[in-house]
């Protein structure tokens, strides 16, 4: 799987909430990190949706080198 450009080596933290979509940026060229903006458009990238099961605290990816989208797992502490 090809992984997008990095927009920035630390999680990116939101507060959800419960019911709503989110489509995380994968391509890292959007102006509205962690979410995408459409700047992808010709390219392989596509956003990853999310719905929020409940309300709270998230730490989405920001290196987009992550192996659980959208979503960190740490992959920004090897950058």
């Amino acid at each position: 799987m090809t992984k997008g450009n990095i927009a920035t080596t630390a999680p990116i933290p939101v507060d959800v909430e419960e019911g709503k979509n989110y489509f995380w940026c994968s391509c890292g060229q959007s102006a509205n990190q962690p979410f995408c903006d459409g700047s992808h458009k010709g390219t392989e990238f596509n956003p990853v949706k999310w719905t929020a099961e409940t309300s709270g605290k998230k730490f989405f990816c920001g290196c987009k080198q992550t192996d659980g989208q959208p979503f960190c797992d740490g992959s920004h502490k090897g950058l």
